[in-house]
């Protein structure tokens, strides 16, 4: 008898459970994947929607004007596009990013609570397929010659409250599949979603952002409705519904430890069935008031309330950042910022790596997020110096940024949602989860806002302030560090007597 082919014994290597698994983990994936490639055209359009196209040169007592040589429409006035062609454009847009932002933060709180209550696959379906009309709905006001803020405004606000089903749904779902023993690697590389899915937003936007910047949303909306399909025919919200076993880990009992508010970090090493007691046992839903009674959730909610705030900045300020430093056009700035994008996907592997390798998930934010100010600083000298230096800065800044928010959103959130005073309530990921990415999203509201109101002032002042939101974010985490040290120094005390 002839040996199997390589790629068949390949395949017939994985169990039943290995192929559900994996299957889940690029399926949800994808699905937010798309749900950060609909978010991103903003960020590029920004540049096409106010040109500098109109230049005043001062020759004596008169005035010259240099006009650049662009293509207009006939729906576009010289300047870009009304109402965003006025001297207050960057208020505008940062009118626009805030308005996403704060819909977003609202909806997060009450997106987890709902969520826990009905069916993912229907839940993640319906948000999609609303996220990808009002995505697109944008883009409407282009060929249909909307020069209306508060059409634009209200579009974004529609799109951040439903884009709010899309974050719980997943981290729980994920979280349900798999256990905590790698969880630190296996987010770090499932939640490349997000750079992934900015820069291929980045990519479509940017094809049609100097031609038909109404394709830039139109796209990305049918993009994500497709994707909605995708979810409804084939997300399996939890193993036992396909037959297939959890997957329990060894290194559960430690992570738990270290966040725990017992203070005895020994005890639950030597009673295994006596770990973290805390809330009642039960099944239910978990209300609001007892997320927060879970250890870390408050401290790591108010946390990424500042990393976020850091991070979101650059999702919707860089390619605007990148065309008045570097000079570029909106389609080269958006493939420039791209960049910043491949430096988070490092980045959030590499927390999750050394988050596993160390058990401390707050120390390695910590470490990260202290890198990450001084490294803001050197970036705003740098980028002025040429496209070569800017691109290096990218990566490294990316990395560092993304990391800590990275690290948070998924590994530390599907902690503390499986957290053992749960009692194996899964039903509480999805509020856990609302509840520190609502808080972050908070952060992500202000940071545009800021930067719209600060970037006329001088772009030095807004990454002045970035540089404060990163010191804010280590703040808090400094009790969590402390907590995991001590912990750290219990157990080698313990292990030596």
């Amino acid at each position: 008898m002839a040996k199997l082919p390589p790629g068949i014994r390949l395949i017939t290597s994985f169990t039943r459970d290995q192929w559900y698994r994996s299957f889940t983990f690029v399926l949800t994936f994808m699905l937010y994947v798309s749900f950060h490639l609909s978010r991103k055209p903003i960020s590029i359009v920004k540049g096409e929607l106010h040109k500098h196209c109109i230049i005043p040169q001062a020759i004596g007592t008169e005035y010259t004007f240099h006009i650049r040589p662009v293509k207009k429409l006939p729906n576009e006035s010289r300047c870009g596009w009304e109402p965003f062609d006025k001297s207050n454009y960057q208020q505008l847009l940062g009118a626009l990013d805030y308005s996403f932002l704060c819909a977003y933060a609202v909806g997060m709180y009450l997106s987890g609570i709902i969520g826990e209550r009905l069916p993912i696959r229907y839940y993640l379906t319906g948000g999609m397929f609303a996220s990808g009309f009002f995505t697109a709905m944008f883009g409407f006001g282009y060929f249909y010659n909307i020069h209306s803020l508060w059409f634009y405004i209200f579009a974004q606000i529609a799109n951040g409250f439903v884009q709010t089903t899309g974050w719980p749904s997943v981290v729980t779902c994920i979280g349900n599949w798999f256990g905590k023993g790698r969880r630190g690697l296996i987010m770090g590389l499932w939640n490349s979603h997000t750079s992934v899915g900015n820069i291929l937003g980045s990519l479509i936007a940017g094809y049609w952002v100097s031609t038909c910047w109404g394709l830039s949303f139109v796209v990305p909306g049918i993009i994500i409705s497709l994707m909605g399909i995708v979810c409804f025919l084939f997300l399996i919200e939890h193993p036992k519904d396909a037959n297939c076993t959890s997957t329990p880990s060894s290194n559960d009992l430690e992570m738990h430890c270290l966040l725990s508010e017992n203070e005895n970090c020994i005890k639950p090493l030597l009673h295994n069935n006596g770990v973290c007691e805390g809330l009642e046992k039960g099944k239910s839903a978990i209300s609001f008031t007892g997320a927060l009674w879970i250890p870390g959730v408050v401290e790591f909610s108010f946390c990424l309330l500042f990393a976020k705030l850091v991070s979101y900045t650059f999702l919707f300020w860089l390619p605007l950042y990148i065309t008045n430093v570097e000079h570029l056009d909106a389609k080269k700035a958006g493939d420039l910022s791209t960049l910043f994008d491949v430096g988070g996907i490092f980045g959030g592997i590499l927390a999750g790596v050394i988050s596993d390798r160390l058990k401390k998930r707050a120390t390695t934010c910590g470490m990260m997020l202290l890198i990450a100010a001084p490294t803001l600083y050197v970036f705003t000298a740098i980028s002025k110096m040429g496209s070569e230096a800017t691109i290096v800065m990218l990566l490294i800044c990316g990395a560092l940024v993304n990391g800590p928010y990275a690290l948070i959103t998924t590994a530390v959130s599907a902690d503390l949602g499986t957290h053992k005073s749960l009692k194996g309530n899964a039903r509480a990921l999805s509020t856990v989860t609302a509840i520190i990415d609502g808080t972050g999203s908070v952060g992500a509201a202000l940071g545009p806002l800021l930067a719209g109101l600060l970037s006329p002032s001088g772009w030095n002042n807004v990454f002045y302030m970035l540089m404060i939101a990163d010191g804010c974010a280590l703040l808090f985490l400094l009790r969590l560090i402390r907590k995991e040290l001590d912990c750290s120094l219990d157990q080698t005390l313990f292990k030596e007597h």
